[in-house]
């Protein structure tokens, strides 16, 4: 059996892949439903921006506790209490989306309790992401470590770029009620999937370190490990100054000129590299120089987004786009690789919590940095700067972090 499929030989690995393929996917459709329907209710797209930023909050705000509790508990469970968990938010923001229910408690009322549900959605996804992370290395043995990493990196990959799609697909023909029902359905086979695993309790738990201790604990530890440091700083500032993709619906429509068709092309082009790119490296897994891969492939990215920046042929915007997708994902199983391997199994869920953090930070911060460049000095020298930054960083951390372009595994 190939390297890249030795992970599936094991049955808890497999449901728990199954599990989080629903997981992914029906978060990403009931987003796109949400973001829809607020819209639909208030014709304000700055009301869309706030449903990000109310779960971006408490998502930030738990990270530290949810890594001090992910460690010391079993984590199948605290999964299982996450899906069931949105299972019940979902069947409430079903019934509050019906067009009866709206006209009953009242527009305002509704939106209240839309965005209520969106900050509880945040707290449990401070529980999740995590949890998953760090649950990865209890299903299969250490040295097949690297083969469940690339399954769990694409089947988020292509549960998140399905999700959006497959909702506006439902939404179109179904209807949003019968489109919540799937969703339902979607969770109650993660519900499922996950309870064939059996527990998967704490491991060398210190009962009397309080919580300020552990959180420092995983605090010391990050900063001491330079790999782990070097790789989530890395992910942080070359995505926070990289990230382009706040600025696609000005290229679309005052560079390209192509407009919503365009708009909806470029989006995707990113989604449709990675997918190719886990694609292959499923097929011809990573087997060597894998940190010094990653910095190259951070690199190449700066400098897709400065193409893009500076290109004005659709063809070659999407071109620029679609290999920014590529090499991010193959520096994406590369750093969450390295995670795998260098954290111990007691440590994973602040480790993993801190890392989300980051990631959080990147995307959110990121798409600010673009906006605000943009405005201090227009889209395209935005663009460019970010992408130029991006290369500084890669630059830096091959002189300063030596050990990162030595790793492998």
């Amino acid at each position: 059996m190939s390297a890249t499929y030795q992970a599936l030989r094991y049955r808890e690995f497999r449901l728990y892949i199954i599990a989080r393929f629903f997981f992914i996917l029906v978060l990403n459709m009931q987003a796109t439903l949400i973001s829809w329907k607020v819209y639909e209710m208030t014709k304000d797209p700055f009301s869309i921006g706030l449903i990000g930023l109310t779960e971006f909050i408490p998502a930030v705000i738990m990270a530290f506790y949810a890594g001090h509790v992910i460690d010391r508990s079993d984590k199948r469970n605290t999964m299982l209490y996450a899906f069931l968990g949105n299972l019940v938010l979902t069947g409430a923001l079903t019934i509050v989306t019906f067009s009866d229910t709206i006209q009953l408690i009242g527009q305002s009322n509704a939106l209240l309790v839309i965005y209520a549900g969106v900050f509880v959605t945040g707290i449990l996804r401070a529980f999740s992401g995590p949890t998953s992370f760090a649950l990865v290395s209890q299903l299969v043995p250490k040295e097949h470590l690297p083969s469940a990493t690339t399954w769990h990196s694409s089947s988020w990959q292509i549960a998140a770029v399905s999700g959006p799609a497959l909702a506006g697909v439902l939404y179109g023909t179904i209807g949003l009620t019968y489109t919540f029902y799937l969703i339902l359905t979607g969770f109650t086979i993660c519900l499922v999937s996950m309870y064939g695993i059996g527990h998967k309790p704490a491991q060398q738990v210190n009962r009397e370190e309080t919580i300020f201790q552990s959180i420092r604990e995983g605090f010391r530890f990050v900063w001491k490990t330079r790999d782990i440091l070097g790789t989530i700083s890395l992910d942080l500032f070359a995505v926070f100054f990289g990230g382009a993709t706040a600025l696609l619906p000005y290229y679309a429509d005052v560079v390209l000129k192509t407009g919503p068709q365009g708009l909806g092309l470029l989006r995707s082009a990113p989604a449709i590299g990675a997918l190719v790119v886990l694609a292959i490296v499923t097929i011809r897994p990573l087997k060597k120089q894998q940190g010094r891969l990653m910095l190259y492939c951070v690199g190449g990215f700066g400098l897709m987004i400065i193409l893009f920046g500076l290109s004005q042929l659709f063809w070659l915007s999407m071109f620029a786009l679609f290999m920014s997708g590529v090499l991010d994902g193959i520096s994406v199983i590369v750093r969450s690789t390295i995670l795998q391997l260098k954290t111990p199994d007691h440590m994973r869920g602040r480790v993993a919590s801190l890392n989300s953090i980051f990631v959080m930070s990147s995307n959110e911060l990121g798409s600010f940095e673009s906006g605000f460049t943009a405005r201090l000095m227009g889209a395209v020298p935005a663009v460019v700067f970010g992408g130029c930054m991006t290369l500084a960083v890669v630059v830096t951390t091959w002189f300063k972090a030596p050990g990162i372009r030595k790793m492998e595994y």
